[in-house]
């Protein structure tokens, strides 16, 4: 059985194969060649950090190295905690990248060259590396197809990344551009940048996406609510079977 087109682990391990078996190889935003089979392998990490080392495992099982975009300004995570800092050492250990995935609503035009590197700052203090490429999370029309760097970096929607190859995403939970393999470009053999999603892909069985989203808020619920059981008395004395944390000193 293939499961070439489902959304989940392996579906995605699938997936990266049918297209190595196309004669696809794994390159980066650097050295991306035009009329090369090359793939670049981008994900936007928009709501979990640990969908993505899920994702990045199955990644390093199959010797493939890419580009991880988090965000600094969000709801979701907090790469300023234990928990965050923990997920993207798990990333640069197994080989890939880490960009920065900014949210341009967050800020006005005059304010965006400054915004992006202040918090392209802030995750190289956290990564200890190099940031030097940026995604856009959400983005206007007006950011894609933009040719300008910004705050001295690359960023993944500049005509050289976003329409002189081909480009296919996995947003909202399917195939809006059709699916890879399905691609006129991908069929004459010409470079492609791939954004998937981890969240999309980070369980055992095909499901849909809303399925998915509440499954991810409920482990957020249970990981809040561990929280206040190990940080606040009276939470943990009326529920004592979450206090299987240690209890702050």
């Amino acid at each position: 059985m293939s499961y070439q087109r489902e959304f989940s682990l392996i579906g995605y391990k699938s997936l990266i194969e049918d297209l190595f078996s196309h004669g696809y190889t794994i390159s980066n935003f650097r050295e991306v060649a035009t009329e090369s089979k090359h793939l670049i392998m981008r994900h936007d990490v928009d709501m979990c950090l640990d969908a993505a080392v899920e994702i990045a495992t199955i990644e390093n099982q199959l010797d493939v190295a890419a580009h991880y975009f988090v965000l600094l300004r969000t709801e979701m995570y907090n790469l300023f905690s234990k928990r965050g800092m923990a997920a993207i050492e798990s990333l640069l250990s197994l080989g890939h990248q880490i960009g920065l995935h900014l949210d341009a609503s967050l800020y006005s035009n005059d304010e965006l060259e400054d915004a992006a590197e202040w918090e392209a700052g802030c995750l190289q203090c956290i990564t200890g590396r190099e940031v030097d490429m940026i995604s856009f999370h959400r983005p206007a029309k007006s950011l894609l197809g933009r040719a300008d760097m910004l705050a001295g970096r690359h960023h993944a929607y500049q005509p050289k990344y976003f329409t002189d190859i081909a480009y296919c995403s996995d947003s909202r939970g399917r195939w809006d551009h059709g699916h890879p393999l399905d691609l006129q470009a991908v069929k004459k053999g010409q470079a492609l940048q791939l954004l998937t999603h981890p969240i999309w892909w980070a369980s055992k069985s095909d499901e849909n996406a809303v399925s998915r989203l509440n499954r991810f808020a409920a482990g957020r619920h249970e990981h809040l609510r561990r929280e206040l059981a190990r940080n606040c008395a009276p939470y943990r004395e009326a529920y004592t079977e979450l206090t299987d944390t240690d209890e702050p000193k």
